[in-house]
This record gives C-alpha cells, structure tokens and sequence, in this order.
C-alpha cells in the first residue's frame, strides 16, 4: 500500500515563501509520477504542479513563474516550493501519485491519481 505523507504547511503573510515536502513509501517511488493538487472550500479540486517520472514538469496558470516542483527519487520524496504567495494559494494541498509507464508523461487529470495523501493547510495571510 503506497502512502504519502505531506508536511511544511502553515500561516505565511502574502509574498513569503514556503515548502512543501512529500514523502512516500510502500511503492518504487521512481515508478511514480507525482502531482501536488490543491482543494480551496468551494471550489473544485485543481491539480498546481506535476512532475513525471523523467523529471518533465507542468503547472496550473495561476502559478506559474511562482511555485516549483521537484523530486529526489533517492528520498523517495516530492516538493513544492511556492514563491510569491497570495491570499489566493490559500487551501490544503495534497500529494498525489500516478503509475504511469510513460516516463515524461505530468497527469494533467485528477482521475489519474492513483494514490493521495491527507494535506497540508496552507494559509497566506493579506
């Protein structure tokens, strides 16, 4: 059973910094493609940032230029770190992993998702 455990959330004032870090176990990590996926009360589910098995990245508009993902397959672990935050990113984000055989392929649909962590609150304060 692969599980994912988020953490590096928290309360930041607008145009600070944070990062987010994933780590995943019970899975070949390197298998994985990997999303980090925001949910705001309200409002749908959106995937922010993806990255694939090859390192090729993807993100949503409303952050690119602003936010970075990357992974260490070593540390079997994924992270997001977010520049520039507005009242806006305010949500809990989560990580998720897709099995894909395509190592460039970034899953750019939420069903794809095989597997989520529970979250972390990120607030940004105006």
């Amino acid at each position: 059973q692969v599980q994912l455990v988020e953490s590096g959330g928290g309360l930041v004032q607008a145009g600070g910094s944070l990062r987010l870090s994933c780590a995943v176990s019970g899975g070949t990590f390197s298998f994985y493609a990997m999303g980090w996926l925001r949910q705001t009360p309200g409002k749908e589910r959106e995937i922010v940032a993806a990255i694939s098995r090859g390192g090729t990245t993807r993100y949503a508009d409303a952050v690119k230029g602003r936010f970075t993902v990357s992974r260490d397959n070593a540390k079997n672990s994924v992270f997001l770190q977010m520049n520039s935050l507005r009242p806006e990113d305010t949500a809990v984000y989560v990580c998720a992993a897709s099995a894909t055989f395509n190592s460039a392929h970034t899953p750019a649909n939420l069903w794809e998702y095989n597997y989520r962590g529970q979250g972390t609150q990120v607030t940004v304060s105006s």
